[in-house]
């Protein structure tokens, strides 16, 4: 068994199951980061993103809208990198767009 540290975002909306996802995160001893952000340090045979989904799928019911965001260190060749990827739902839309002040020099030509 190997055994990965990763921070998880979850977003689950004012429907989502939280007990299932409560019970996940204390069944496997994870510690609160801030709204909707836990670390836990995650047991695994050989798959990391797909045994997590998973385990996920089997423990919450999900429903479309639902987000489960892991973020974890990789080595590539000699280097650790950190890396982040949706594994339930996907991006969305950010919502401080246009909140900004970004320099506009497009030149609008006819």
């Amino acid at each position: 068994m190997k055994k990965k540290a990763i921070w998880i975002s979850y977003d689950l909306g004012i429907k989502g199951d939280f007990p299932g996802l409560y019970a996940w995160l204390d069944n496997n001893d994870a510690k609160e980061c801030g709204n909707s952000i836990a670390f836990l340090n995650y047991q695994y045979q050989s798959n990391l993103l797909e045994e997590l989904k998973k385990d996920l799928q089997e423990n919450i019911d999900f429903k479309n809208g639902d987000r489960i965001y892991v973020i974890r260190t990789r080595k590539e060749g000699s280097v650790t990198k950190i890396s982040g990827k949706f594994i339930i739902g996907k991006r969305k839309a950010n919502p401080w767009e246009g909140y900004g002040e970004k320099g506009d020099d497009i030149i609008d030509e006819e």
